[in-house]
């Protein structure tokens, strides 16, 4: 679930966005197809005014070994059926590897839209899901440090706390969705003093109706693949757009764009930019 993601936004946009620095901004690598080991863009909850650029795939302090664990289920081992409905306790409080990180180790991850596909088939039948008129946005996430005992090396990383599906990750096909923090609840996320059960409320489905997506090539499968040709669309949204809010610039050709579509003009980002059932919309 969640395991490729873009985030291409410029650094000072990220920055002004989110109301934070970057601690090196030359460690920054904007990327069509981040994937596991990747080097990407997080604001953690010891350091909620700074940018930091940790590895995507996550090892716990303890571990012997580098596990690159990329998603942590919310409901741990609980909600075996991934029932969007679920109300139980969250699992992720008692599981060894994330009941430290999920307590006080709590992140947000930056990116412009991620890659999904269906249970089965997975990134053979990728899909690039994106919210509307919003991005950069973020992702609920937990990190740790690990020592490699034979070099001495402390490595920081990361992973995407995934929920039970909402309705558009049920017609991709997939039984996960990463949990989308909302701007008004970021503060909350890397709140140390926030409780147990308020950090749980957070853990939930994003809206669908504020998401889209459309299919794109398989290719994003391969890791060391790269370029903007990788999110261009291949078929249809899966839900048609008349109107979309263009909030913010991004340098992001492809997504959502067709020969027929004509892309706003710099500067024009904030209105109202009507299209006809169908068309395929260059968000940014």
């Amino acid at each position: 679930m969640c395991g490729r993601y873009i985030i291409i936004t410029k650094i000072k946009q990220i920055e002004k966005r989110f109301n934070v620095s970057a601690f090196d901004p030359n460690l920054f690598n904007p990327s069509y197809n981040v994937s596991h080991g990747d080097l990407a863009p997080v604001i953690t909850q010891e350091n909620p005014k700074a940018l930091s650029f940790f590895q995507f795939g996550f090892t716990p302090h303890w571990g012997k070994k580098q596990y690159y664990q990329i998603n942590a289920r919310s409901e741990g081992d609980k909600n075996k059926d991934n029932d969007p409905l679920y109300t139980g306790r969250k699992g992720i409080f008692d599981k060894p590897m994330f009941r430290h990180s999920i307590r006080s180790k709590r992140c947000l991850v930056i990116a412009d839209c991620f890659v999904e596909g269906p249970q089965k088939e997975r990134l053979d039948k990728p899909y690039v899901v994106y919210l509307r008129g919003d991005h950069p946005f973020s992702l609920a996430g937990i990190y740790d440090q690990w020592i490699n005992k034979e070099t001495g090396e402390e490595i920081s990383s990361f992973a995407i706390i995934t929920a039970p599906p909402n309705h558009l990750m049920k017609q991709i096909g997939h039984h996960r969705s990463p949990v989308i923090v909302a701007e008004d609840f970021r503060s909350d996320w890397l709140n140390a003093d926030m409780p147990a059960a308020d950090i749980s409320q957070i853990m939930t489905p994003y809206p669908s109706e504020l998401m889209n997506a459309y299919p794109i090539s398989s290719a994003i499968k391969n890791p060391k693949a790269t370029g903007p040709e990788l999110i261009d669309p291949i078929g249809q949204r899966l839900n048609p757009e008349h109107t979309v809010n263009l909030t913010h610039e991004m340098d992001l050709e492809g997504m959502g764009k067709s020969a027929n579509t004509q892309l706003p003009k710099k500067g024009s980002y904030g209105k109202e930019h009507k299209t006809e059932t169908g068309d395929q919309l260059n968000l940014f």
